[in-house]
């Protein structure tokens, strides 16, 4: 099924499905995740497009309402990033996980795979909401045997110099350092795609 989903050429289309952290904030296009990813990509010899459908402040059922047309036809993964804005806004995490999980079977049910993407709690809202928050990423990667990224902001929590003044999202050096930091869990992803797809 996967053999379909490339351009010509053989390149894999991924899709990243997103918020603002996927979508590149107040960043210009080529700053954006997706596209460094997607240029780290090409410069370790990855024959691979990473589409922008990062919608800023959208919630996991913002994610659930659009997923459909977000993720077109042909795409052969889907990196899920959702999750940062339900958490800052102190939503029930079960209706985070909830919606995850339906983004998740909407997917799978069109033979798209999935890379989750974890997202962790800011510790000042509890210990109580931050443990099952912390826990929907990992429980739902194992439910679907998905490739999980453990926490999308590795590498810049806490350092003021890779985010914009408004402390929460990443500048451009920032950005680069998400995308290096996944870009190992990424290639592994697509080494399964290619797999998949010579079977």
């Amino acid at each position: 099924m996967t053999a379909a989903r490339a351009e010509p050429g053989g390149a894999l289309r991924l899709v990243a499905l997103g918020d603002s952290l996927t979508a590149g904030y107040r960043l210009p296009a080529d700053a954006a995740f997706p596209t460094v990813l997607e240029r780290l990509l090409k410069a370790k010899g990855e024959d691979a497009t990473v589409a922008n459908a990062g919608v800023s402040g959208d919630t996991t059922t913002g994610g659930l309402d659009r997923v459909d047309w977000s993720v077109p036809d042909g795409t052969a993964g889907v990196i899920l990033e959702l999750g940062a804005n339900d958490m800052l806004r102190g939503t029930d995490p079960k209706v985070t996980e909830g919606a995850l999980a339906a983004i998740i079977e909407r997917l799978k049910a069109r033979g798209i795979p999935v890379l989750l993407a974890g997202m962790q709690a800011a510790p000042n809202l509890g210990p109580d909401y931050k443990a099952r928050f912390d826990a929907i990423y990992p429980t739902l990667a194992k439910r679907y045997g998905l490739t999980l990224y453990p926490f999308f902001l590795d590498g810049i929590v806490g350092d003021r110099v890779q985010h914009l003044d408004d402390g929460l999202h990443p500048n451009r050096q920032g950005v680069e350092t998400i995308a290096a930091h996944i870009l190992p869990t990424v290639e592994a992803f697509l080494g399964g795609l290619r797999q998949g797809a010579s079977r």
